[in-house]
């Protein structure tokens, strides 16, 4: 599956109408959206901006948390067991790994279970399972003492793993991580809390992959 990006997207022209539509957003910080109103998160904006393409998505279901890792979300997601399938599942997840220096081995078993699990939930429809690559923080505020340049690259490699076992399933991978990146020249795009992304880079991303997630329903 090729990575998306913003030269692939094509606007919908379809006009036919489907509601019920079920999403489910799999991840932590930056999937709940820390700092920002709960609308303005992504898997919010992205449903939001649904209807324009035809498609009437139900509320997101959301089991994400701030500093959760891949372990960690696992063990949610069995405790909290989603009922049934969804049209629609999107999986972001890494960032406290890499924070806390855990191994980047356990990282790729791991995340090769959540994806499973992201691609079980989506009833085993490709098509409907998106992964979201891991945000740059070493250009915000809250970095501004530490070792940008290893925080960097270390970002780097987990989002080199995430995107092989994306792609190696045949899921589509969004590379959201060099819109981070802007917020070295546009401080907007971060929050107040100095670390998470604002509700206008959540938009950013929302823009990024929106009518590929429609023209998957077509």
């Amino acid at each position: 599956m090729d990575t998306v990006d913003p030269v692939k997207i094509q606007p919908i022209t379809d006009t036919t109408i489907r509601t019920g539509l079920t999403y489910l957003a799999l991840g932590d910080s930056y999937t709940i959206g820390e700092a920002v109103e709960a609308d303005k998160n992504f898997p919010n904006q992205l449903a939001a901006r649904m209807p324009q393409y035809g498609l009437n998505f139900n509320k997101p279901q959301i089991i994400a948390r701030t500093g959760w890792t891949t372990d960690e979300l696992i063990q949610a997601i069995g405790q909290q067991k989603p009922a049934g399938n969804f049209n629609l599942v999107t999986l972001l997840i890494g960032v406290n790994n890499q924070y806390r220096g855990y191994n980047i081995n356990t990282y790729r078993t791991e995340f090769k279970e959540l994806l499973a699990t992201a691609l079980a939930y989506a009833g085993g429809d490709k098509k409907h399972v998106f992964v979201l690559s891991i945000p740059d923080y070493s250009v915000t505020p809250f970095a501004q003492n530490s070792d940008k340049e290893k925080i960097a690259r270390e970002i780097d490699q987990y989002n080199a793993i995430n995107k092989a076992e994306t792609e190696n399933m045949g899921i589509a991978y969004v590379d959201i991580t060099l819109i981070s990146r802007q917020a070295t020249t546009k401080p907007e795009l971060i929050a107040r809390d100095g670390l998470h992304p604002s509700a206008e880079m959540y938009s950013a991303w929302v823009t990024l992959f929106e009518s590929i997630v429609a023209s998957r329903y077509k």
